[in-house]
């Protein structure tokens, strides 16, 4: 059971991340289009690389998760490189319990603060093009949340090991 659930957020996680992968398509588009405006026409656009960086911000955020879910993250592991599989799912246990859990936590609900109160008073950038940045701040809540999320696939997956001699 509790193999089968980490198993089940771990697909979501690479699944989410798949699809967030897209949004280099739009990115590239908006890059080129600015790149041609500004030296072909000598027009840059005014949003293009403001654009840019949403976008980017977004499909960043959004991949911790799926990164978290292929062990993608720097670690390190001088303690537990040697260790047998029940001993290094014993010490995983206890740094996402003691470590990555409570910040987490915070993060996901400091964020979701943050994008309440943008929300509520429909913040724009302070730039000449102004567009809305609280479908970002809120993007940015699903991001952590998210990964909020794999920690907990990954707690499920050490306990399993953890709690079956035979398991890896």
């Amino acid at each position: 059971m509790l193999e089968k659930t980490a198993h089940t957020i771990t697909q979501f996680n690479r699944k989410a991340g798949d699809w967030s992968s897209l949004l280099m398509l739009p990115m590239l588009f908006v890059a080129v289009y600015e790149v041609f405006m500004r030296y072909a026409f000598n027009a840059p656009t005014s949003w293009g690389f403001e654009l840019t960086i949403f976008i980017y911000g977004v499909h960043f955020i959004l991949g911790y998760s799926y990164t978290d879910a292929h062990s993608g993250h720097v670690r390190v592991d001088i303690f537990s490189s040697r260790l047998v599989p029940r001993k290094k799912a014993i010490l995983e246990i206890v740094t996402l319990l003691v470590f990555f859990f409570p910040f987490m936590t915070l993060m996901t609900v400091f964020a979701g603060k943050f994008a309440l109160l943008s929300t509520s008073m429909r913040e724009l950038a302070s730039t000449s093009w102004a567009p809305p940045i609280w479908p970002v701040k809120i993007l940015m809540v699903l991001g952590f949340f998210l990964l909020w999320l794999q920690g907990l696939g990954s707690l499920l997956h050490n306990l399993h090991v953890a709690l079956n001699a035979k398991a890896n």
